[in-house]
Order: structure tokens, then C-alpha cells, then sequence
């Protein structure tokens, strides 16, 4: 049995996650910065008024988990908006590069006392944060965010790697939630292509950037 924290777990393919590794028999801690009712019907140990985009939620985390040992630490809070040249939103894209770039790494730095030899670190990114896979554009403020957050997990897999510490960067696939408008695959599914990735993760794969489904993803 291994402790799992994972963050915005209050719906979507969070929700999933937690859920999944409940059912599996792990311990799991859920993050967010409010529970949804179906999030309080696990019955899961919840840690709530938690925003990953501001330093005191970020306090109040590592407090809250101070001593414990985190088996698998799931950076999954994020945020979608859309911004189309000629009218962008610069707000806007600050807000998701604070949230879907700063968040993941405020967490891992905060919780890195926690994690120990063996422990692993998932980012959930985005295929449309690859730079060479962008044959559409558009979403400048997710894009941006999602491609430095992968620079972000590829610093922390050199950062945490001496300490035998994996880590991974993942793509969730399309999934129907309330960000993509409920286009996509469901968000189980997904959530067990993630669970399945993170499971495999070894120090020999860390600093990947992977598919779900189990392949890898230019960056």
C-alpha cells in the first residue's frame, strides 16, 4: 500500500485518480481548494482550501503533511482558458502560467521533505504543450504554460533523480470534463492510463514525456 497525494481532485479526471487508487487499497490524500460532493462521498482524507497558484495555501499544505512520507505525489490541478490573437487576455495567461506552471513546482518544492528514495513525482501536462507537435495553434496561454511545465518536470527529474526520486511528465488524451466542454475520452479512462504510467515510472524513464496510452511525446 503507498501513500498517494494528488492535486484538484474535486472533479474530472483528479476526481478518477483519487478514486482508482482508493478502490486499489492505497492511502490517498486529496488536495483542492474546494471538495465537490462526489469527492466527500470516498470518504477519502481530503486537505481543502488549498490554491497551488498562492504561496499560503502552499504553507498550509506542507504543514498539514509535515512528517508523513509520500509514496506518489500527482501534480494534476490545472486550468484551460482561451485566447485568440488580436484580443488576448495577458491576465488570463499569467493566471494558467501561475496555476498549470508555478503550481507543480511549488508543490514538489514544498513537499520534497516528504518524498524519499523510491517516491515518484507525475505532472499532468498536455501533448499541446509539444512544441513540435503544434499543428494547430492557438490556446497561447495554455500551450505556453503546458511546454514550461515541462521544462519544470525536466529540472526536477535532474533535481530529484540523486535522490532516487522518478519523475514524469504526462498527457491525460482528450478527456471529456469541464475544461474540453465534455469532448474526449472518459475521464477513467484516462485516469487509468495514468495510474498505469506512474506505476511503471523507474529511475531509468524518469524526465519523460509520455501518453497515457504508454508512449512517448516529442517535446
Amino acid at each position: 500500500m503507498a501513500t498517494i497525494v494528488v492535486t484538484g481532485c474535486n472533479r474530472g479526471i483528479g476526481l478518477e485518480l483519487v478514486r482508482q487508487y482508493a478502490e486499489r487499497g492505497d492511502t490517498v490524500i486529496g488536495v483542492c481548494r474546494q471538495a465537490s460532493p462526489e469527492l466527500e462521498e470516498l470518504g477519502l482524507r481530503l486537505i481543502e482550501n488549498i490554491d497551488v497558484s498562492e504561496a499560503t495555501g502552499i504553507r498550509n499544505l506542507a504543514a498539514e503533511l509535515e512528517g508523513e512520507t509520500i509514496d506518489v505525489l500527482v501534480n494534476n490541478a490545472g486550468i484551460l482558458r482561451n485566447e485568440e490573437f488580436g484580443s488576448i487576455d495577458y491576465d488570463s495567461m499569467l493566471e494558467q502560467y501561475r496555476v498549470n506552471t508555478l503550481g507543480p513546482l511549488r508543490v514538489t518544492e514544498a513537499l520534497a521533505g516528504n518524498l524519499v528514495k523510491g517516491s515518484k513525482v507525475a505532472i499532468v501536462s498536455s501533448r499541446v504543450g509539444s512544441i513540435d507537435d503544434n499543428g494547430s495553434g492557438g490556446h497561447y496561454g495554455y500551450r505556453a504554460s503546458k511546454t514550461a511545465v515541462n521544462q519544470v518536470g525536466m529540472n526536477l527529474h535532474h533535481e530529484l533523480q540523486p535522490r532516487g526520486i522518478a519523475v514524469a511528465l504526462l498527457h491525460p488524451g482528450l478527456v471529456a470534463t469541464a475544461m474540453t466542454d465534455g469532448r474526449g475520452i472518459s475521464p477513467s479512462d484516462s485516469a487509468t492510463g495514468l495510474i498505469a504510467r506512474i506505476d511503471e515510472l523507474t529511475l531509468e524513464t524518469s524526465g519523460g514525456f509520455w501518453h497515457a496510452e504508454g508512449y512517448r511525446l516529442p517535446w
